[in-house]
């Protein structure tokens, strides 16, 4: 079979987003932002919303989406992504307004600003990426850190005497009467990719129809943090975070 015939569109099976750029991707082979990224791409072609998302991207790995996705884009300071994401909605409120972060932005020194955006309401999206560990900054515990789980700054395993339990932010957020959708998914099988786009499609459209706070989480893989190849890693989040963070809605209304 010659390579036109493969690529005409009866046999396309998948194609680069077109809004993914052409970038070197420079993340660890087997992260899970990678595929997030070129979900969220691909939600935006279909939604038709390129001209009218703003994407905002906090501190950490999640800080380089403005690398690879065609939109524009502004980066907040660490953990204050959902404030700067109330005042680009407020002033601009026909934008699509989303962020970007991972645990250590959002469920750390960002805890106050999720909250009270979520609380009151915002019309955004909030994309949030739980692999439970500091990845960028070299796999310190985060408040997501599992407990027995092992970090650079908790190398006997995280002691829940000491160190707190792990945080279930998002269990925090469905409470809270501004949130429309607190969901959990991921993106280690091709099902679950899909899924995943299903539900960040859904947060997208909540956004724009004024519905309120929508957040995504995506429990994660962070095999160089975690010190594992990535079908390892893979399979130590089924068995470990999936338990503690488990998949499916918490609120969809």
């Amino acid at each position: 079979m010659d390579i036109e015939t493969i690529k005409s569109p009866e046999n396309l099976v998948y194609a680069k987003p077109e809004l993914m750029n052409d970038n070197h991707m420079h993340y660890c082979p087997g992260c899970s932002h990678g595929v997030v990224h070129k979900v969220i791409a691909e939600v935006i072609a279909e939604l038709g919303l390129q001209e009218k998302t703003i994407g905002i991207a906090p501190v950490g790995c999640a800080v380089f989406a403005y690398k690879y996705i065609d939109i524009d884009w502004q980066e907040a300071a660490h953990g204050r992504a959902p404030a700067l994401a109330t005042a680009t909605k407020r002033l601009l409120p026909d934008r699509m307004v989303f962020t970007y972060q991972g645990d250590g932005d959002l469920a750390a020194i960002g805890t106050a600003e999720t909250i009270h955006a979520a609380n009151r309401g915002e019309n955004i999206a909030i994309i949030f990426i739980n692999n439970g560990i500091y990845g960028m900054t070299g796999g310190q515990m985060a408040p997501t850190t599992l407990s027995d789980m092992k970090t650079s700054t908790s190398p006997e395993g995280r002691n829940v005497e000491t160190m707190g339990n792990p945080l279930k932010i998002l269990d925090m957020l469905a409470l809270l009467n501004g949130v429309c959708l607190a969901t959990r998914t991921s993106v280690h099988t091709a099902a679950a990719v899909r899924k995943t786009k299903k539900l960040i499609k859904l947060a997208f459209e909540n956004a724009m129809a004024g519905k309120g706070t929508s957040i995504v989480e995506v429990v994660s893989t962070c095999n160089a943090g975690w010190k594992m190849t990535p079908a390892a890693a893979n399979d130590w989040m089924v068995e470990h975070m999936f338990p503690y963070y488990p998949i499916g809605d918490l609120k969809n209304i």
